[in-house]
């Protein structure tokens, strides 16, 4: 009788299942899978010892396949070869010193995860906008034979994916005497702790970016098997699918960098339907739904993906992904606002900008994200006070205007409105500030409200990040919009800047 287990991350633990009966015991799983070793050349020996196998949590069986099986390959992405590439090898050194890998250049690394592949989609798209704001050497690392089987055994390849990856750092420092301070490794999924032991491998890598790292066999595991600060000089996560109760995801939830950004915290994503998971992800849903409690809630796909996302769009509009220290993400939605005075990081490719990155391990910070591209918001404390008559029921908006004509209306209030009493309200801006035209106020009442009852907006006041010293956001402006009008129904005004206060930086 052949015996599955389908391995998943619940609330933030490992959880083990077995479908068909009868089903071993721990003990009997542990005796009958340790002690295997395979070797490959150049990279050395593999076992599935603990903690590879045979902890809680990770109760897989089997041994990496050899690199030849895997067909990995290493292609790399210059300005000097445009949307074009050029096939490397660490094992063909020439085709190294043949191409248009520069010494002189810092290097990023990408690696795809479970069931994708490094020679087209996301990995290509990141090298080449990469390519455009800075002139690095790019190389897509592609391992999609190792990653298109059972998730059991991709799980057990990034082992050999990451000791060839390390390999390839190494011919770089033999060639060229390059430093794995001017390198950089982007891993999702399954390619974030893949970067991870390329880390354990090489010591000193500049920086592992892990986006989303996966959960399942690898969440509560020894820092050996997973992402861990250790593995870099500088390490920074991306959750965006973190198996948190009663959310199963695919992603960890627990930190395991030096910052752990969570936007929408961490587990599900706005914009992220059911119709945009992969038909993969919806066969593992089916067959895990049978086996998790009632009020759990699968998630995946969009949700997973959206780490590369964000890192993508944060490429271009660093500013737009600025994270909050916090505990929680319930205290996040409430407070922790605005930052401190050591400032706060901005969530994806330019996290290394913050000057306390290194200060302390497992730092976590939140923010919320827009549904849609380029997904950037700017997180806002607004303050309005109301004029006109005492009281009356109806709602207040806030229109948003950017110099290229886009338009954000954002509610502030609801209900029974209060003369002289000031709201308060966070926002999550789509629109940077920087590019903000003009606010206007509306007001609609309801039919119960007096036909001549006015309303006016005496003074909106932001509050954001510029009026804080922050030393991770440059050449923001602090506007102050002010207007006396009082309006009726319907009827809207334009709050125009009157003042203008440059930030402290």
């Amino acid at each position: 009788m052949l015996n599955v287990y389908i391995p998943f991350a619940l609330g933030g633990w490992n959880v083990d299942y077995c479908i068909l009966s009868p089903c071993p015991t721990y003990k009997e799983v542990v005796s009958s899978t340790l002690g295997k070793e395979v070797c490959y050349p150049r990279l050395g020996c593999f076992t599935d010892d603990p903690p590879w196998s045979g902890v809680p949590g990770r109760l897989l069986t089997g041994l990496p396949d050899s690199p030849e099986h895997m067909n990995i390959s290493f292609t790399l992405y210059t300005r000097e070869t445009g949307n074009n590439s050029q096939v490397i090898s660490a094992i063909n050194s020439s085709t190294i010193q043949n191409s248009h890998f520069s010494s002189r250049r810092k290097t990023s690394f990408i690696i795809h995860g479970f069931g994708s592949t490094g020679k087209k989609g996301w990995v290509v798209e990141m090298c080449l906008l990469l390519l455009e704001v800075e002139n690095i050497n790019c190389i897509a690392v592609d391992w999609h034979e190792g990653a298109k089987g059972t998730y059991v055994s991709a799980v057990n390849n990034i082992r050999v994916i990451g000791a060839e990856v390390a390999y390839f750092i190494k011919t770089l420092q033999k060639i060229f005497r390059y430093s794995p301070r001017e390198i950089h490794l982007i891993g999702h999924s399954l390619g974030a702790h893949t970067a991870g032991e390329a880390g354990r491998r090489i010591q000193g890598i500049r920086r592992i970016t892990g986006l989303d790292p996966a959960g399942p066999y690898f969440e509560g595991t020894p820092p050996e098997v997973r992402l861990d600060p250790s593995d870099a000089d500088f390490v920074d996560i991306i959750h965006s699918n973190a198996a948190h109760f009663p959310a199963i995801g695919l992603g960890m939830y627990n930190t395991t960098g030096h910052l752990d950004f969570y936007p929408n915290g961490g587990s599900v994503m706005p914009g992220c339907k059911c119709n945009s998971c992969t038909r993969g992800q919806e066969v593992i849903s089916q067959m895990l739904i049978n086996f998790v409690p009632t009020d759990a809630t699968i998630i995946g796909g969009c949700h997973h993906s959206r780490s590369h996302e964000f890192y993508f769009e944060s490429i271009l509009h660093p500013t737009g992904y600025l994270g909050y220290p916090c505990e929680t993400y319930k205290s996040f939605e409430g407070d922790c606002f605005p930052c401190s005075q050591e400032g706060c990081p901005m969530m994806g490719h330019y996290a290394d900008r913050f000057p306390a990155k290194l200060k302390r391990v497992n730092q976590k910070y939140f923010l919320n994200t827009a549904a849609d591209p380029p997904f950037a918001t700017w997180r806002q404390k607004v303050f309005i006070k109301l004029s006109g008559v005492k009281k009356m029921r109806g709602d207040i908006n806030l229109v948003f205007h950017d110099t290229e004509g886009n338009t954000k209306e954002y509610e502030i209030a609801s209900g029974v409105l209060s003369q002289d009493q000031v709201y308060t309200k966070y926002l999550d801006v789509e629109i940077n500030p920087q590019n903000t035209k003009k606010i206007e106020f509306l007001w609609n009442k309801t039919i119960f409200t007096l036909l001549w009852a006015r309303l006016g907006a005496e003074t909106y006041k932001p509050g954001n990040n510029c009026l804080e010293r922050n030393t991770a956001v440059n050449n923001l402006e602090c506007i102050l919009f002010c207007h006396c009008k009082t309006i009726t129904n319907q009827d809207k005004v334009s709050l125009i800047p009157r003042c203008i206060t440059r930030s402290i930086v």
